[in-house]
């Protein structure tokens, strides 16, 4: 018999880009969304609360906000979207900007799957929002490719010491996306987004509601344990 109770889908950056987009397919499909952004998401059915993922004060207010009013049988989708992104380089990379970013793109995560994890029950889930750049990488992201790199480890160990919970993780890699993050990195330079855009074989960005499809797949798929998705639209290698 199916379990008819509503996921509840907590979504870290849920305020804009593939975070709002992850909340409103959620809430289209009659999920419960609880945004976790220092903004509130667009999506006013959801549930914001402002959270500050470089504070451990602020992510235990959080859990225990979200602990006092879960149903204990509902089952969890924690997606791991918000990510801080810096331009910088392997010889211009300063150390507390090194750490600021693996504080919010690493340190953040842990600290929230330890304050979740002992109110996830079976069939609930833990996706992580990565980047092509999880795998590989281009220059002037050195922080952030690193952060991406660690993030696939995470969800691969993640896998492994969750073994026989019932709950299952995987990651999402997007592709070059339209999101306020990219086109800030690129400078809001239309000519730049443009050619990054057409570095696939649809010779577009991805959209945010593509991802969101994906990570809403991931939940619903415990096959999937243990996996890496890759939705770049075919991206051009070189």
């Amino acid at each position: 018999m199916s379990d008819a109770r509503p996921t509840v889908a907590i979504i870290t950056g849920a305020s804009a880009g593939i975070g709002a987009a992850t909340a409103k397919a959620f809430l289209d499909r009659g999920d419960i969304v609880i945004a976790v952004a220092r903004r509130p998401c667009p999506h006013t059915e959801a549930i914001s609360i402002a959270t500050d993922l470089t504070s451990a004060e602020s992510i235990d207010a959080l859990a225990q906000q979200i602990k006092s009013n879960l149903d204990p049988e509902a089952k969890i989708c924690l997606v791991h979207n918000a990510a801080r992104m810096n331009k910088d380089r392997v010889d211009a990379c300063a150390d507390d900007d090194l750490r600021a970013v693996l504080e919010t793109n690493i340190v953040g995560i842990n600290r929230l799957n330890q304050a979740l994890l002992p109110c996830m029950r079976e069939g609930s889930s833990i996706v992580y929002v990565g980047s092509t750049l999880a795998e590989k990488a281009v220059p002037g992201s050195f922080s952030y490719v690193i952060s991406k790199h660690a993030q696939l480890g995470m969800m691969r160990a993640t896998c492994q010491d969750l073994m026989g919970s019932g709950i299952h993780t995987a990651m999402v890699c997007p592709g070059f996306t339209d999101t306020e993050m990219l086109r800030t990195h690129l400078g809001n330079n239309t000519e730049v987004i443009n050619t990054i855009g057409a570095l696939n074989s649809f010779s577009r960005l991805v959209q945010p509601d593509e991802i969101a499809s994906g990570v809403v797949f991931c939940h619903d798929n415990p096959a999937i344990n243990g996996s890496v998705f890759h939705l770049n639209l075919g991206q051009k290698e070189s």
